[in-house]
């Protein structure tokens, strides 16, 4: 039987019975003689991440931001707002069934069918035929919150925690990329992961779990992990009413509602036209239409990127431009020093030769061998700076030639730019006119004909 599941389509009658046959033949999954190793007292921790932070980020919010939060993730933010009853944890976990994993109150048993589970988990818009599906190659925990926070790989790396076997991301880095971040939907998707990570699956006190950013990470693809806790949780209860008595016909009946609850059966009411069931088709100029705004709305697009690179190429226009004025400064600044070294040199000199009469030779002597030295040394200064005199003028050739290429390169752009839009509108709007007037044609007709 299931093989031939693999080839067609059943109905859940058929399924169900297979299954009823499978538990009656294989029995329970636990292997004979297995003895319990469960102890016999259970730890229960009803310690609560502080959501006061989560609620005063949602309350500085104003209503467009909340509008996008519950347009992508449902009623999330209303979990603030449940306490932790820690009297009724004590009084269920008597009643938690560890080697099966549900809860057994006698013969019965709290199983959540998916509705449940689908709406405990704030995931309605999935694609269940894909809860099964697991891409080759996954992305990693840190390619995940790089996609989830729209930060560098660098900025997520350096923030990324081992809590004993497990990675996670502190909360207060989450908080603080809430508060600052310009990108309105990556907010909002951070704000859902912190409540996923801090509320729903909390596993360590001010951290958010890699599994978590797992489920977050499908869940934006419409992916929801829902049927597989079904199918496990089903898969653990079969096991356990194989073990037990055998269930009473008001549980099968019981169950047989809750799994069948989706299926729409035979309307008994009154018969309806098939007028009514009948779908609009749109006629062709709506179709045209509806081309022509697509391709209009992706070149809109395109001419959108395009102007995106020219902003780009002016302010690295204006950066080289401030560098240029910068060089400009320094070789003015260079040439003062030059014409300053040699108004002192001739002053210098004429001092020499005025205060050298009526000495000594000695002394004449000495007071030329300092004069030299200091000759010297303002030569070397005026080397020293008439090489660096030649390294601006060669930086501030360079620049030029880099502005005149980037003019050049925002010219060609915006040619780019203004022939592309003639073109592709004049060309669209030809054809959308050219159909339009055959359209009024074909209706003529018809007109003449009736």
């Amino acid at each position: 039987m299931e093989n031939e599941f693999l080839d067609k389509m059943e109905d859940n009658a058929a399924v169900r019975v297979w299954s009823e046959k499978m538990q009656l033949e294989k029995g329970d999954s636990l292997t004979d003689g297995y003895t319990s190793e469960l102890w016999n007292f259970t730890c229960i921790s009803v310690t609560q991440n502080n959501l006061q932070e989560l609620k005063e980020i949602w309350a500085q919010w104003d209503d467009e931001v909340k509008q996008l939060f519950y347009y992508n993730y449902s009623d999330l933010p209303y979990l603030f707002d449940i306490k932790v009853d820690e009297h009724l944890f004590r009084a269920l976990a008597q009643f938690w069934n560890s080697a099966y994993n549900c809860f057994t109150f006698g013969k019965v048993d709290l199983v959540p069918i998916v509705e449940e589970y689908t709406v405990l988990l704030r995931c309605p818009r999935i694609q269940a035929d894909k809860a099964y599906s697991r891409a080759v190659n996954a992305p990693t925990f840190l390619k995940k919150l790089m996609n989830i926070t729209g930060m560098s790989e660098q900025w997520v790396a350096a923030r990324i925690k081992q809590k004993r076997d497990n990675k996670c991301i502190p909360w207060r880095n989450l908080k603080d990329l809430i508060l600052a971040h310009l990108n309105t939907k990556k907010k909002v998707d951070v704000f859902a992961l912190s409540i996923y990570g801090l509320v729903v699956f909390p596993k360590a006190l001010g951290y958010v779990d890699e599994a978590v950013t797992d489920l977050f990470d499908r869940l934006d693809k419409r992916v929801t992990p829902v049927p597989i806790i079904l199918a496990e949780t089903f898969k653990s209860l079969n096991a356990y009413r194989r073990a037990g008595p055998m269930i009473t016909p008001e549980y099968i009946e019981w169950w047989g509602r809750k799994i069948n609850d989706n299926i729409p059966g035979p309307s008994q009411g009154d018969g309806q036209p098939i007028e009514k069931h009948l779908r609009v088709v749109p006629s062709e100029l709506e179709i045209i239409m509806q081309d022509f705004e697509r391709t209009n709305s992706e070149l809109e697009k395109k001419i959108e990127q395009m102007e995106e690179e020219k902003r780009n190429l002016r302010l690295d226009m204006d950066v080289q431009k401030l560098e240029t004025e910068k060089l400009r400064k320094g070789k003015n600044k260079a040439e003062k020093d030059l014409d300053s070294l040699k108004t002192d040199y001739k002053k210098l000199s004429l001092s020499m030769r005025t205060t050298g009469l009526g000495k000594t030779l000695v002394q004449c002597c000495q007071e030329i061998q300092e004069e030299k030295i200091k000759a010297d040394r303002w030569e070397r200064k005026f080397q020293e700076a008439q090489t660096r005199n030649e390294t601006l003028e060669k930086s501030l050739l360079e620049s030029r030639n880099e502005k005149r290429e980037l003019m050049a390169r925002v010219a060609e752009l915006e040619r780019s730019l203004h022939q592309y839009r003639n073109r592709n509108s004049i060309r669209e709007m030809k054809a959308s006119l050219s159909k339009i007037e055959e359209m009024k044609r074909i209706i003529e007709e018809l007109e003449m004909a009736l």
